[in-house]
């Protein structure tokens, strides 16, 4: 089954689909954590993906393919790594807002508020009328028809959605538009000379990459193209916000910097950076860079041979393109909370979350899968390169690829043992102190994967690229 989704992926980005025997898989297969959903299959596919584009580079810069070999317990956990973090032997916080989360609606719906961001957060409490308390906003949605509310945070710039069924959400016109993309495109937009990769030790070494993303499945992608080796520098400002445990969850391997591009001189900053760069990574609404000239075209033109990676929430089409959205929006609105309460209700009744982050880091894995084959053919054929997908494309994938039989979902565990995660774990001496969390997944014969950085506070390092490595 793994191999059959992984000669899909293969397919979707134009490689070889025979190639799939190249990965050792090794271990179960779901449910491995109490969910319907095939999370295990998808991460273990989606990390082979990037173990054979990885090969793939390190075969053109050597001649060499590489073993690759992964475990599907360890593939699982790693899509909530950041629950297993501990920072000088204490558990990191998730930092979420106590206001957050699925609330009953008007005739027996629900609705979802996201609040993580405090500019979110006030969206919703603007439009509910509220104070910042949990029980005054149940009782404010209790008087809310749950499709209205969707509308009125949306346009109030806040996140949320109305909790559907899978039904209803095949008949939603954006879900008609998702069905409309692939899961991944990898297109030209550009032309330039071939550009051999970088010399060094590792797969990706000397590559350079601009990580303007932000939370988790954007820069999930740049942590693991840091962990072969490339130069990752993150990129954010001052005034936007951001959730601390998950920055030193996806900033493994990474530099910070502030570049507020708002002002010009840090637009320019921004652009000198960019004429050095490999890989240009963002996350924001689609066109919203266009106004600071930073589109994939005005890239590919100031930096001829680039690789732009655009990550969104619900995709480049449809009536909800340029929504905003995360994760767990996505699983709200797509049908899957309700599917997942229904298999396995919590404590309280209502709809419930995946067990981990799934849509998150499964999209930040094929961002980083697209990155590489479009390096590789930037090294094979020339031009500058725009790899696209978003969470609902990824949630679509996911949800496609079946459901474990009801009658396999008994006694399911909800963690794994602490003996494996002491196995997959490592330490980073972080400024924050010492960062215990888990290791990158995939096994690979001549280059380890490993992240030669630790991670820092947001704005750690002056906005520059670091001097060659090996």
């Amino acid at each position: 089954m793994i191999n059959e989704t992984l000669s899909t992926l293969l397919s979707v980005s134009g490689c070889d689909t025979h190639r799939t025997s190249d990965v050792e898989i090794v271990g179960e297969l779901d449910p491995i954590l109490p969910t319907p959903f095939r999370i295990a299959e998808a991460a273990a596919a989606s990390l082979s993906a990037v173990g054979l584009a990885v090969s793939d580079l390190w075969e053109l810069k050597t001649g060499r393919r590489q073993d690759i070999k992964l475990e599907t317990r360890r593939a699982t956990a790693s899509l909530r790594s950041g629950q297993y973090m501990k920072i000088e032997g204490a558990p990191a916080s998730e930092g979420r807002n106590r206001i957050g989360g699925v609330y009953p609606a008007k005739g027996g719906r629900w609705s979802y508020l996201h609040c993580n961001f405090p500019n979110h957060r006030d969206a919703a409490l603007k439009v509910l009328g509220v104070e910042e308390n949990p029980e005054a906003v149940r009782r404010a949605i209790l008087g809310w028809d749950a499709l209205e509310l969707e509308e009125a945070i949306i346009a109030a710039n806040g996140a949320g959605g109305m909790a559907r069924s899978m039904d209803e959400w095949a008949q939603h016109p954006h879900a008609a538009a998702v069905a409309s993309l692939p899961l991944l495109e990898i297109e030209k937009i550009g032309e330039s000379p071939k550009e051999p990769l970088p010399t060094g030790s590792r797969p990706l070494s000397r590559v350079r990459v601009l990580d303007l993303t932000r939370v988790l499945a954007g820069p999930t992608c740049a942590r693991t193209l840091a962990e072969h080796g490339a130069d990752v520098l993150r990129i954010t400002a001052r005034h936007l916000s951001s959730i601390s445990p998950r920055e030193d969850d996806t900033g493994h391997g990474k530099l910070s910097a502030y570049i507020d591009l708002r002002e010009q001189k840090e637009l320019d900053t921004m652009l000198r950076l960019v004429q050095k760069a490999d890989v240009f990574s963002q996350g924001y609404r689609p066109g919203t860079l266009a106004r600071r000239g930073l589109s994939p075209e005005d890239i590919a033109i100031l930096r001829p041979g680039i690789v732009y990676v655009s990550l969104s929430a619900f995709g480049r089409v449809g009536p909800w393109a340029s929504r905003r959205g995360f994760d767990t929006v996505v699983q709200t609105v797509s049908g899957i909370t309700t599917r997942q309460g229904k298999l396995f209700p919590g404590s309280e009744p209502g709809p419930q979350f995946y067990p981990v982050s799934a849509i998150d880091y499964l999209t930040g894995y094929l961002m980083a899968f697209g990155t590489l084959v479009a390096l590789a053919r930037r090294a094979k054929e020339g031009g500058s390169w725009l790899v696209r997908i978003s969470l609902a494309q990824v949630g679509r994938w996911l949800v496609e690829l079946g459901e474990v039989p009801e009658a396999d979902l008994r006694d399911v565990p909800k963690e794994f043992s602490p003996e494996e995660l002491q196995r997959w774990s490592t330490i980073s001496a972080a400024p924050s102190g010492r960062l215990h969390h888990l290791a990158p997944v995939l096994q690979l014969s001549e280059t380890q994967p490993y992240w030669s950085r630790p991670s820092v506070p947001l704005g750690y390092h002056d906005p520059a690229w670091p001097e060659p490595t090996a």
